[in-house]
């Protein structure tokens, strides 16, 4: 057998070992079903929020004190305005009193009243109309002001507004915002997971370098074989959970896909779905080798589950700088910024993805995951490297970044 075969053959056994050791254990089916965890504890504090919020806004009103005469028009004005604000934007319900004397009197007693709730009032006439609110307010006071301008146009006219026939017409090409959409959701979609999944790499060698095992492997397997299987081993983990929850989120989506219609299908990619789903695939796969080699590498430093907890941080650190980074190449892109963004090979893959979004040509991404690979092996060498003159040559008891705080 060649010694190019060989090292491929102890590279994969190792992969084996660390899918199988990580995958057959309870702990694995808690980390499996860990953001349904999460999302479900996100629901119950959404819901929570909202109903206390909710029932607070119920409560909350608009009042109107004008003449009787004009309270056709405004109610007319409240109906054309109110379905073009929607969401928590959505003013409270307008209620129409008569008109009373002293009405600037009346509207501040309305506002102080206990327990009334009400966010503004209008008084006066459509000619001089006058608005006063609560203080946090304002927004409720201007919808008010703008229910008032149509009234009076629509008084001024003697007639309702005519109602406008409105008809959506899918265009044949998804428009720039639709492809900037789609490019941040596939930097989001790819920072996500690689926040989730590749920091389990780092601890991968802390209990081995504690029970002498590393030490074994790295007697009989160079330890660029070893760091390479282990990283393709927690790939496997990786790509399990992935199927796991991609084949659950993709029947929800189905579901979603129907319900949001045209809102759905506008957020298309430029270079088509068949081939963004491959290069999502793609740089999701480099990115996850990229950074998990430089964790595993950091990792591999560290003696204890302590220290490893320790690194976390920095680690999701860098990861969030790489997601701010690729972002904010999708927002320019042709940019310096996401020249950059594409050549630094950490954030390469993500924001190569959002180029695939927003971009139809091929050549860049065959280019950019050549490169990426190549970073792929260099970070395996550098680690494997290290931890051979730092730890191995030293001895396990204290890693090569400890010993230089270390007075002799």
């Amino acid at each position: 057998m060649s010694p190019l075969r060989r090292q491929i053959r102890q590279t994969l056994t190792i992969a084996r070992r660390d899918f199988t050791a990580t995958v057959f254990t309870p702990i694995f089916l808690l980390f499996l079903f860990a953001p349904a965890i999460m999302g479900s504890l996100s629901v119950l504090g959404g819901v929570s929020a909202a109903s206390v919020t909710q029932g607070s806004s119920d409560k909350a009103r608009l009042v109107a004190m004008l003449p009787a005469a004009s309270a056709a028009a405004l109610r007319s004005a409240d109906a054309q305005l109110r379905p073009l604000v929607r969401g928590d934007a959505a003013p409270p319900p307008l209620a129409l009193h008569p008109s009373v004397e002293n009405a600037p009197i009346a509207a501040r007693a309305m506002l102080d009243a206990p327990g009334a709730d009400i966010n503004a009032v209008l008084y006066g006439t459509l000619a001089q109309p006058r608005v006063v609110f609560s203080a946090g307010n304002r927004d409720d006071a201007r919808y008010l002001a703008a229910v008032m301008r149509q009234a009076a146009l629509i008084e001024r006219a003697g007639a309702a507004a005519p109602t406008v026939r409105m008809e959506a017409i899918r265009t044949a090409g998804p428009t720039r915002g639709d492809r900037n959409a789609a490019a941040f959701v596939a930097v989001f979609g790819i920072f996500f997971l690689t926040l989730f999944l590749s920091g389990q790499v780092v601890g991968t060698m802390a209990e081995e370098r504690n029970n002498k095992v590393i030490e074994i492997l790295a007697a009989s397997v160079p330890l660029e074989s070893v760091f390479l299987g282990k990283l393709l081993g927690m790939y496997g983990v990786a790509l399990l959970f992935v199927a796991f929850w991609g084949t659950v989120l993709s029947q929800v989506g189905m579901v979603a896909a129907g319900a949001l219609g045209d809102s759905f299908m506008s957020v298309t990619p430029a270079i088509g779905w068949l081939a963004f789903a491959a290069l999502f695939a793609a740089y999701f796969t480099t990115a996850f080798l990229l950074l998990g080699s430089v964790f595993l590498g950091v990792g591999a430093q560290a003696g204890t589950m302590r220290e490893v907890q320790m690194l976390s941080l920095p680690i999701t650190i860098i990861q969030v700088a790489m997601f701010g980074l690729a972002s904010s190449a999708v927002s320019h892109p042709n940019s310096l910024l996401a020249t950059a963004a594409e050549l630094f090979p950490l954030s390469s893959p993500f924001a190569m993805a959002g180029r695939a979004a927003s971009g139809a040509q091929w050549w860049p991404h065959l280019a950019a995951l050549a490169w990426q690979l190549l970073w792929v092996a260099i970070f395996i060498t550098i680690g494997a490297r290290l931890f051979r003159r730092g730890v191995l040559q030293s001895g396990s008891a204290k890693p090569a970044w400890k010993r230089i705080f270390t007075r002799s």
